[in-house]
């Protein structure tokens, strides 16, 4: 079941990132490090309304933000549809002992139906560069390449843009 997150969650979540992360770097993906994602943009996705989790027999086992905030790394893109009635996905995550399962797949139709039911124009979102099986995840999803950004305290790599239209 997937629903709006609660505070008492937050720790639940930390943990899942921070096994993400060490998940992906021993995979050679330095995506996520000790500066991100943090408890504080957790708290704050909460604040918001927009954060979601997953959870199975009483567990949390993956998350995501679901925002209409275009954060201003994403300025330059030259998205497929005009800034104003967007969906921007942020830190979606699955535990990796749950992984390969098709939770990520149901938290993304969880997040595209959110989307449509507020009949906004696009989903939107970012991935890096290096994480291969993320690009292929939502390039299956009909997701449209269209640039790149960079974030200097996750990477010197960039992260590709995406954008769904609805």
């Amino acid at each position: 079941m997937i629903r709006q997150a609660k505070l008492a969650e937050i720790p639940q979540i930390m943990a899942i990132t921070k096994a993400c992360a060490r998940h992906m770097t021993k995979k050679g993906i330095y995506q996520w490090n000790e500066h991100y994602p943090s408890e504080d943009a957790f708290l704050n996705d909460l604040k918001r309304g927009e954060l979601f989790i997953k959870h199975s027999d009483g567990k949390v086992i993956g998350a995501v933000v679901i925002s209409t905030h275009k954060d201003e790394e994403y300025i330059p893109i030259e998205w497929l549809t005009p800034s104003k009635n967007n969906i921007y996905i942020h830190r979606l995550c699955v535990h990796p002992e749950r992984q390969g399962q098709g939770h990520a797949q149901s938290l993304m139709d969880f997040a595209e139906n959110h989307a449509k039911q507020r009949t906004a124009l696009s989903v939107r979102l970012d991935t890096f560069s290096q994480n291969k099986r993320n690009q292929r995840f939502y390039e299956s999803r009909g997701y449209q390449r269209l640039g790149d950004i960079f974030f200097p305290k996750q990477s010197k790599h960039p992260f590709h843009c995406y954008e769904l239209v609805l």
